[in-house]
């Protein structure tokens, strides 16, 4: 691929360990003749100039500049300065590697996004979109919330849960992970429905395919008993009538990574999994 030229660089302002990557970054990547940019948001102007974005901090932090960047087609490199780290896959002690990726020597694949649209008299009031999850919850109440499932316009199931989560493949690592739902390759283009706490064990996460739609039907008097959020960052109001219709966003996060990256690599780092690189 041709080296980057115009790059932008996002992070958290207010910590100490971000700030200082960001400037050695910056420093770096003058003195080697890019244009540079740096901004706490990315604005539809930045957007459109740039060619590579680097977010340093957390998956937090990609997450949300994720949902700023994907609709200009702008190609995203994480720094971890973070806990985790799955999406943010480069050490800050790594430069050799970032210096690579400017040059044009990096891996790109392309993560699926959901769209969670609010319905109402058969409109969309509301709209916004996830890279990891769409998640139903209750909020307010102590007991279980009943709710309907409907995929490609089929009753799927009704289920008497504290919640659901829709998940990508990304976000199979994350909140999905936890509430028992199965890790799913990125590549994949599928996205899994996992209860949260469901009353029965009989309700077992479920893959579909990516292309499908899922819809979501709030009883009406659970309605003000659920909260609705996309990556745990941005709130839907459920309207008057509950619901919700999920499916995959015309648009595609393009995730780099640097030469020689490998996903299970990162998996067997993360989760602990062995002893190390297996023998055979």
């Amino acid at each position: 691929m041709q080296p980057f030229q115009r790059i932008a660089i996002t992070g958290k302002p207010d910590d100490t360990a971000v700030i200082e990557t960001i400037e050695r970054l910056v420093a770096m990547l003058e003195q080697r003749g890019r244009e540079v940019v740096v901004d706490t948001a990315i604005s539809t102007e930045i957007a459109q100039a740039i060619d590579l974005l680097i977010v340093v901090g957390g998956d937090g932090t990609l997450l949300h500049a994720a949902r700023d960047i994907a609709a200009h087609d702008v190609p995203v490199l994480g720094v971890n300065r973070g806990r985790l780290g799955f999406l943010v896959d480069v050490s800050p002690d790594r430069f050799d590697e970032i210096e690579a990726v400017i040059a044009g020597d990096m891996i790109i694949d392309e993560r699926l996004m959901l769209e969670a649209r609010i319905i109402e008299n058969d409109q969309v009031i509301a709209r916004s979109v996830a890279l990891n999850e769409v998640v139903f919850q209750k909020w307010n109440t102590s007991r279980m919330i009943e709710f309907d499932t409907w995929i490609n316009a089929e009753p799927c199931n009704r289920h008497r849960s504290d919640g659901l989560i829709v998940s990508t493949p990304t976000g199979s690592t994350a909140y999905a992970l936890s509430g028992g739902g199965p890790l799913m390759h990125p590549g994949l283009d599928a996205m899994a429905l996992v209860p949260i706490c469901p009353h029965t064990l009989s309700n077992r996460p479920l893959v579909i395919n990516a292309s499908s739609q899922v819809e979501v039907r709030i009883r009406q008097e659970e309605i003000n008993q659920v909260h609705l959020s996309c990556d745990g960052q941005t709130d839907l109001s459920l309207g008057a009538e509950g619901r919700v219709q999920i499916g995959a966003s015309s648009h595609r996060l393009r995730l780099v990574h640097p030469p020689g990256h490998r996903y299970f690599d990162i998996l067997r780092a993360k989760l602990r999994w062995g002893d190390g690189t297996p023998s055979c």
